[in-house]
C-alpha cells in the first residue's frame, strides 16, 4: 500500500498544481521540476505493480473538471502526464533494464557453472577410465612379481637371506597390488576409503631398510602423538624422499629427523650429492655408472604435490641442496588455537 500511496501523492499535487495555469506563479513552476524529478526517481527505485490505475483514479477528478471548464481539467491532466506519468515510466523502464542486465550476468554465471560442472564431470570420466587402465597394467605386472617372487622364494638353491629378500619382495608386492585396487576405487567411486592408511613412519622407514636402502631415523624421546592430518603429512614427505632418494641416489645413506616441540613439529630428510656418496656393494650401488646430480630435484611434481599437502596441513616444505646434502624440510604447527 505505501508504494500505491506515495505515487498517488506525486500524481494528487502534480494535479492539483496544474489548475490554473494561466496564473501559473514561479514558485508553481519549480513544483513541477521537483515533481518530474521525484517522479523519475519513484519509478527507478519503487516497483508498483499497478502504477497506470493509481495515475488513472487521480487524473480522474481533471477529466470531470473538464465539463465545467475545459481549458482548466486539461491543464491539470497534461501536467500529470508530463511531470508525473511519463518520468515515473522512465524510470520504471530504467528499473527494468537494471533488472535485465543483473538477470542475464547471473544468467552467464550459472551457465559457466553448470559449463564447469559438465567439465568436471567429464574429468572424472577420463580419470575414471585412466584408473581402469591404471589397474589393467599395473596390477598385472605387479601379479607377475608376485608371482615370480613367489617362485624365488620357492627355489632350493637359494640362501636363508635370499628367500627371506624374496618373501620381502613378494609381500610388497601384493601390498602394493592392494593399494592400487584401493585407489582405483576411489577414483572410480569417488568416495574415501573406508580403512584410511594408518602406518606410522617407524614402519616405513623399516621396510626402506629391508629393501636395501641405509637409512637412519631419529625421532623425539617425548613426542606427543600427532593430529592425523598432520601424523599423514610427515609420513608422505617422508615416503616421497625415500623415493626419490632411491630412484636419483641410488645407494646414498639416508637420515630422516623428527623434531617436535609444543608449537612444531619439523621433519627433514637428508642424503649427501651424487658426487659424495661412497659405494657399498651391499647396497647396489656398486659398479653402475655414475650420474648427475639433480640440481631441479626440487621442481618434480611428486615434490609439488606434497608442498600442497603441507599447505594443507598449515604447513610449508622446502626442497634444494644445502651444502653437500640433498634436503628435504618440512615444518608444520602443533600448537592449538
Amino acid at each position: 500500500m505505501r508504494n500505491y500511496a506515495g505515487l498517488a501523492l506525486l500524481a494528487g499535487v502534480c494535479a492539483l498544481n496544474g489548475f490554473f495555469l494561466d496564473a501559473l506563479p514561479a514558485w508553481r513552476q519549480a513544483v513541477f521540476a521537483g515533481l518530474a524529478v521525484a517522479a523519475y526517481l519513484y519509478g527507478r527505485r519503487v516497483p508498483v505493480a499497478r502504477g497506470w490505475l493509481v495515475q488513472a483514479v487521480v487524473a480522474a477528478p481533471g477529466l470531470g473538471y473538464c465539463a465545467v471548464d475545459f481549458s482548466i481539467g486539461l491543464g491539470a491532466i497534461l501536467s500529470q502526464t508530463v511531470f508525473v506519468v511519463l518520468p515515473w515510466l522512465a524510470g520504471r523502464f530504467r528499473r527494468q533494464q537494471a533488472a535485465l542486465i543483473v538477470a542475464g550476468r547471473d544468467r552467464v554465471a550459472q551457465l559457466e557453472q553448470e559449463q564447469a560442472l559438465i567439465a568436471e564431470r567429464v574429468a572424472l570420466r577420463e580419470r575414471a577410465a585412466i584408473a581402469a587402465d591404471m589397474h589393467d597394467s599395473l596390477g598385472h605386472d605387479l601379479a607377475l612379481i608376485a608371482l615370480q617372487a613367489g617362485a624365488l622364494e620357492l627355489s632350493t638353491d637359494l640362501t636363508e637371506p635370499n628367500r627371506a629378500a624374496a618373501q620381502r619382495l613378494r609381500a610388497a608386492a601384493v601390498a602394493a597390488t592392494d593399494r592400487l585396487r584401493g585407489t582405483v576405487a576411489v577414483l572410480r567411486d569417488g568416495t574415501a576409503p573406508s580403512a584410511p592408511h594408518d602406518e606410522p613412519v617407524v614402519v616405513l622407514v623399516q621396510r626402506a631398510i629391508d629393501a636395501g636402502m641405509a637409512v637412519e631415523l631419529h625421532l623425539p624421546n617425548d613426542g606427543e602423538p600427532l593430529p592425523p592430518l598432520l601424523d599423514r603429512a610427515i609420513y608422505r614427505v617422508v615416503q616421497e624422499s625415500l623415493t626419490n632418494s632411491a630412484r636419483h641416489s641410488p645407494g646414498a645413506p639416508v637420515t630422516v629427523t623428527l623434531e617436535q616441540t609444543s608449537a612444531r613439529a619439523t621433519v627433514t630428510i637428508a642424503n649427501p650429492l651424487r658426487d659424495n656418496i661412497t659405494r657399498h656393494p651391499s647396497r647396489g650401488g656398486g659398479g653402475s655408472p655414475a650420474r648427475p646430480d639433480r640440481k631441479d630435484a626440487g621442481d618434480g611434481s611428486g615434490l609439488d604435490g606434497l608442498r600442497a599437502r603441507a599447505r594443507l596441513a598449515g604447513g610449508t616444505m622446502t626442497a634444494g641442496v644445502e651444502g653437500a646434502m640433498f634436503v628435504v624440510r618440512a615444518r608444520f604447527p602443533t600448537a592449538t588455537t
